[in-house]
């Protein structure tokens, strides 16, 4: 079912335009502006995006510069006097724009265009996945980290077998949750992922069981459980889960079906589920906030992913060789190859945020380094080059809290201040990334 996000302020628009998408079997999502539209195409990333050219905000071009990491398929509407808004959303990745007040076999047109596109980009991807390295190539050659490799090997095959991944943040659960359905029975089925943490219990039971027509102001429309019928849904931040949505989710995992809010009888589904966590879920049973017979059917085999502080020093060579290849053609020109010292300075590091913080360390030397034939220590960041200098046997006192500031000054400065973008790479919510930098008194542009 193609999911497609409106983007309007006007309650008119979105009424009417909503109703012809939900009749045609669309699942729609609704934002007011365009910093609600941004997170919204984060979390949910529709299949298509259709949006005011003029928002309350800012323009619908000004968004889609914010959101081209991301790559929407967009679709305009313009209003008399916003064509050269519509014509700069173009200039942006627009595939088009339709006039207000909207005709319907003009919106058809433009919406059949948008979303043939949007399944050849999804028929591209797929294909490359099946291409995808190995599952062992996201990890060293150790024995330690093979015995992780062929684990997550084995239980991408099975595809009755529920997976959790348990590690630090950053240690690459979500890339590895994708590659699980890449390698899996369901690769042709959809990849559908959210994340628990951050949310209002009662969004996120409309996020993921949807709402029963006539139980709400919108009408009824699925979640993303029957999203992802067939295909494999991705609960990120698992021990986070609000214990009243505990019961539906067990139901689906007992093969009971999902109920929508407001509901009374189950919607069948065939769902395999990935699930992620930081948190110790022994813990969270032990102390009353997870249900001991969901804590069973996760853990039948969970998969503990090393932070990277825990990696050999070989381990971490290959992986950083792994993501300057990946990132070449993103940073033309520059090096390809690490000098002995900032290797060094990178194998002594903590990485508090682990592989997400490498690739980050990584892209910025790079950069600096564009134009010479190696990467070295003067282009790695201060602090990197610091834990370098005190050798890997001394210890520099640091409180949590003081490496916690530290990295999240760095990610917002690597995102130019982008609190959205910042706090989606962090992995938190946006309002907690606002009350760290209050709490810090972090300045987000230095």
């Amino acid at each position: 079912m193609p999911t497609v996000l409106l983007i309007d302020d006007d309650p008119d628009v979105t009424t009417a335009v909503s109703t012809r998408f939900e009749r045609d079997g669309y699942r729609v999502v609704h934002a007011r502006s365009g910093e609600e539209g941004a997170q919204a195409i984060a979390r949910d990333r529709p299949d298509l995006v259709v949006v005011a050219a003029r928002l309350p905000d800012e323009s619908a071009g000004d968004l889609l510069a914010r959101v081209r990491d991301l790559s929407p398929v967009a679709v305009v509407l313009a209003s008399e006097g916003d064509e050269e808004l519509a014509v700069e959303a173009m200039r942006q990745g627009a595939e088009g724009f339709v006039a207000k007040p909207v005709r319907a076999r003009h919106l058809e047109a433009a919406v059949e265009r948008g979303l043939e596109k949007a399944r050849l980009r999804q028929l591209v991807r797929r294909l490359a996945e099946r291409r995808a390295v190995p599952i062992g190539t996201f990890f060293g050659n150790s024995p330690q980290m093979q015995e992780v490799a062929d684990q997550i090997q084995m239980l991408a095959t099975n595809d009755r077998l529920t997976v959790l991944l348990v590690g630090e943040s950053g240690t690459g659960k979500g890339r590895l949750a994708r590659a699980i359905h890449a390698l899996s029975p369901r690769r042709d089925g959809p990849f559908v992922e959210t994340s628990c943490a951050g949310v209002a219990p009662a969004a996120l039971d409309l996020e993921l069981f949807g709402q029963e027509a006539g139980s709400g102001d919108d009408g009824g429309r699925p979640g993303l459980v029957e999203a992802a019928h067939q295909g494999t849904l991705f609960l990120d931040e698992m021990g986070q889960l609000d214990p009243a949505l505990q019961p539906k989710l067990l139901r689906v995992l007992e093969g009971k079906g999902a109920r929508r809010t407001g509901g009374i009888r189950d919607v069948r589904v065939d769902v395999r589920l990935v699930a992620a966590t930081t948190r110790d879920l022994v813990q969270e049973v032990t102390e009353g906030r997870l249900r001991e017979d969901l804590y069973y059917r996760l853990s039948v085999m969970p998969v503990h992913l090393p932070p990277l502080r825990a990696w050999s020093r070989d381990d971490l060579r290959q992986l950083i060789e792994r993501i300057q290849d990946e990132l070449r053609s993103a940073v033309p020109a520059a090096p390809a190859v690490v000098d002995p010292g900032a290797l060094d300075c990178l194998s002594r590091y903590a990485w508090p945020g682990n592989v997400r913080e490498l690739r980050n360390v990584l892209e910025r030397a790079m950069i600096l380094a564009r134009g010479e034939p190696l990467v070295r220590e003067r282009h790695l960041p201060a602090e990197v080059r610091d834990m370098g200098v005190t050798g890997a046997e001394e210890h520099v006192p640091r409180t949590l809290e003081e490496v916690e500031r530290v990295h999240i000054g760095r990610t917002l400065r690597a995102h130019e201040g982008n609190r959205t973008r910042a706090a989606r790479e962090l992995g938190i919510s946006r309002a907690t990334l606002i009350k760290k930098i209050r709490e810090y008194g972090l300045r987000e542009h230095t």
